[in-house]
């Protein structure tokens, strides 16, 4: 069982951390409206991943903690929830939201071959550093979760 619950733990943790890296990415590497367009469908169908990934996260790793009697006795294992909390709220209350201000300037674009907003570019940049430390506070509660330092 604790097997079982690990690697579920893991996969779900991989439904998380692998849209997350590669969706930036390829919004980023978008030039022209209709490829925008193309970005943010994926990036639409692929956002059941993280949620789902992260609804199994949180259950399998509450039961990993009961199985094994740790419960909150672990530092390491501490500071990984806080980071992901963190992660979430920058994730559900700062990306999302701007996001969706993003998806709404691009679908107002008709023409397909047309060159991308100004608009969108200053926008892109303010989600950037948020994305990034988002991905750094995944690192963070990887190693965390890999290592166990304390």
């Amino acid at each position: 069982m604790l097997g079982l619950l690990l690697v579920l733990h893991i996969l779900a943790s991989i439904s998380i951390i692998g849209p997350a890296f590669v969706l930036p990415i390829i919004r980023r590497s978008a030039r022209s409206v209709g490829q925008l367009h193309f970005a943010f469908g994926i990036t639409t169908k692929l956002a059941i991943m993280p949620k789902i990934g992260g609804a199994v996260l949180v259950l399998t790793g509450v039961w990993l903690m009961i199985i094994t009697k740790m419960g909150l006795s672990q530092m390491w294992l501490n500071i990984s929830i806080l980071l992901s909390l963190l992660m979430v709220v920058m994730i559900d209350g700062w990306i999302e939201p701007r996001m969706k201000k993003i998806i709404k300037i691009i679908s107002e674009s008709q023409d397909q071959s047309n060159e991308i907003p100004a608009e969108f570019g200053l926008l892109i940049k303010k989600i950037v550093p948020i994305e990034t430390a988002a991905q750094l506070l995944m690192i963070a509660i990887l190693v965390l979760m890999v290592v166990k330092p304390f």
